[in-house]
């Protein structure tokens, strides 16, 4: 990777990553009212079956502002950053939500009809034990949310930048 490419990739990564970031946010508030609107749980799946074309989107875009050209492990990196901004910025939202919108028996009850599932289900007690034994704050289920959204910019971010890698030319 040349001097310049390097340079552009964290800044690049940034930007596309808050515009990525915001689009996610406001995703996440279809997500939100759809318990009080149903219907719009249909925008929410919408929208997120659009994030890998976003990502191309914006990944093609970094790759026009190096030139028209990038190998696979710049877009890569491109991708995988992207995500990470974007999740960083979501996470926010994600705190908002769990720690102030949510009503305060949200996580306990999830906990509880994961856990009437899972013994319909027959399965071993220990894994009981360990979903009752986890703490699921506000913060740590932000947290998760930014590892979840990374995972997803790792293996998105793969045929993306099979797609959009180039050589350069001589």
């Amino acid at each position: 990777m040349t001097e310049k490419n390097n340079n552009l990739l964290f800044p690049a990564a940034m930007s596309y990553g808050l515009a990525l970031g915001l689009y996610w946010v406001v995703k996440y508030i279809f997500n939100m009212i759809s318990p009080y609107y149903p219907y719009w749980i249909v925008v929410y799946w919408g929208m997120s079956v659009i994030v890998p074309y976003l990502g191309y989107v914006l990944t093609k875009r970094y790759r026009d502002d190096l030139g028209g050209s990038i190998t696979f492990g710049e877009a890569w990196r491109f991708g995988v950053l992207l995500y990470f901004f974007a999740a960083l910025i979501v996470s926010v939202m994600h705190y908002v939500f769990y720690r102030f919108v949510a009503p305060p028996d949200y996580m306990a009850n999830a906990v509880s009809q994961t856990i009437a599932s899972l013994k319909q289900m027959n399965v071993d007690s220990q894994v009981i034990q360990s979903v009752e034994a986890l703490n699921f704050s506000p913060i740590h289920l932000a947290l998760q949310g930014i590892l979840n959204n990374v995972l997803y910019g790792v293996v998105f971010s793969v045929p993306v930048a099979l797609l959009l890698r180039r050589k350069q030319s001589v």
